[in-house]
C-alpha cells in the first residue's frame, strides 16, 4: 500500500502544470513609460499564460536605461529568471552618456515590439497642424520645447530628424528629457513645454479624451484606427520606429539561454501577449536568435550615425 500511496504522489505531482522558474522583469525606467508597461505586460501574460508562476517587476530609473543596466549586468551575472526590457532608447542612452556596459555586457534574447512615435501638443495650444510646429521651429528653434524620453533615445533623435528635414540645424532644439512618461505627459498637459512627442500608447488615452491634440505619427504610412497624418504627409520626410527587446542575465550556460528562449518565445507567440499588441498599439516586431543579434548590431552603428548627425554623439 505504502508503494501504491508514494506513485499515486509522484503521478499527481507530475500531472501539474510545468511552471519555469520564477522570473524578475528589471524596468530601467521610471513607472509609466514604455518599458514599464513592457516589463507589466509581461508580467501578466506570462502569469496568465502559465509560463511562469510568479513574475515581479523591479523598476531602475536613470540615464536612459544605462543605470538599470550597469546594475543588471553585475548583480544577476548567471541568473536565468532575471531578465531585462530595453531597446531603442537604451542603445542611444549607451552612447550619448559613454556608458561602460553596453548591450554586450547582458544576453539579448529577441525584439518583442515596435511602436511609431506620435507628436502631440495641449489642446489649448494655438498650434493647430505640424506644419505649424515646424513653421514655429524654422522661425526660432530655442523657442520651441520638446517633452520626451532620455537624452539620446527614440523620441530626441525622431526631434533632430525633424529639425534636420527641415532645414534646422539640430544642435539647436531645444529638447526636454524625462525619464518616465508620467514626468513628459504632466509638462505636455500643463502646457510647460511646446510640444510632446513619444509611442503613441502613452498618449492615446489623452488624445481620445481631447485634452492632447495629436499632429502627426512617424510611420510610414497611415496607422488603422488612428486619426492623424505620418510626418512625411506633413512635409517632413522622417519615418522612425521605436522598439523594445528583453534580454537575459550574463553568463548563463546554454542550456539556460535555451530555456529563457523558450520562455519568451512563448510569450511572443500567446494570445494573451497578441491581445496586449493589439490594446497597446503595439507593432509585432518579435525577432530572436542570430537574425536579432545580427539586426541589433545594425541598429547601433545606425544610431551612432544618427546622434553624430544630431551632435549628441563626437
Amino acid at each position: 500500500m505504502k508503494h501504491v500511496f508514494l506513485a499515486s504522489i509522484l503521478a499527481g505531482a507530475l500531472a501539474l502544470p510545468a511552471y519555469a522558474a520564477d522570473y524578475t522583469i528589471i524596468a530601467p525606467a521610471n513607472p509609466g513609460g514604455g518599458w514599464d508597461q513592457t516589463a507589466r505586460s509581461m508580467q501578466t501574460v506570462m502569469q496568465q499564460e502559465g509560463i511562469s508562476g510568479n513574475v515581479q517587476v523591479q523598476n531602475v530609473p536613470g540615464a536612459g536605461g544605462t543605470i538599470g543596466l550597469a546594475q543588471f549586468a553585475s548583480q544577476q551575472k548567471g541568473n536565468p529568471n532575471a531578465l531585462l526590457v530595453g531597446g531603442y532608447v537604451m542603445v542611444g542612452a549607451i552612447l550619448t552618456n559613454n556608458s561602460p556596459v553596453s548591450l554586450k555586457d547582458v544576453t539579448p534574447i529577441a525584439r518583442l515590439t515596435g511602436e511609431y512615435e506620435a507628436i502631440v501638443v495641449p489642446a489649448s495650444s494655438e498650434i493647430q497642424t505640424m506644419k505649424d510646429l515646424v513653421e514655429a521651429l524654422k522661425k526660432d528653434p530655442g523657442a520651441v520645447s520638446w517633452a520626451g524620453g532620455s537624452a539620446g533615445g527614440t523620441d530626441h533623435i525622431a526631434v533632430g530628424l525633424i529639425a534636420k528635414a527641415a532645414g534646422v540645424d539640430p544642435t539647436k532644439i531645444n529638447y526636454i528629457a524625462y525619464s518616465g512618461g508620467g514626468e513628459a505627459l504632466a509638462a505636455i498637459l500643463g502646457s510647460q513645454v511646446t510640444a510632446g512627442i513619444s509611442g503613441y500608447g502613452e498618449f492615446e488615452s489623452q488624445v481620445k479624451a481631447g485634452t492632447l491634440r495629436l499632429l502627426a505619427v512617424s510611420s510610414a504610412e497611415r496607422i488603422e484606427g488612428i486619426d492623424a497624418p505620418t510626418l512625411k504627409e506633413s512635409g517632413v520626410d522622417v519615418v522612425v520606429e521605436n522598439w523594445r527587446m528583453v534580454a537575459a542575465a550574463p553568463g548563463l550556460t546554454d542550456e539556460q539561454k535555451t530555456a529563457v528562449e523558450a520562455d519568451v518565445e512563448k510569450l511572443a507567440k500567446s494570445a494573451g501577449w497578441q491581445e496586449v499588441l493589439k490594446t497597446k498599439g503595439w507593432q509585432d516586431t518579435y525577432l530572436a536568435g542570430d537574425a536579432f543579434e545580427e539586426q541589433l548590431a545594425k541598429d547601433i552603428s545606425a544610431t551612432e550615425t544618427v546622434l553624430k548627425d544630431i551632435g549628441l554623439v563626437q
